[in-house]
């Protein structure tokens, strides 16, 4: 796996604002998983939110 870009799809979808609520909709996802994914997200790029983890990780061409 080394080399390998990992996109989650929860965090490349939470560029748009949407609601957890929707975007486990979108995912075919359980909002609890939603809520797992992102939170791991932020706490990996050790930003405040899920907006500034997503753009962060477009940024740098993780997503």
């Amino acid at each position: 796996m080394a080399g390998e870009r990992v996109v989650d799809p929860a965090l490349a979808a939470a560029l748009d604002g949407a609601t957890v609520t929707d975007l486990a909709k979108r995912l075919h996802l359980s909002e609890s998983t939603v809520r797992n994914h992102l939170s791991s997200a932020i706490g990996k790029t050790h930003t405040r939110n899920r907006i500034e983890a997503a753009r962060l990780a477009r940024h740098n061409g993780w997503l």
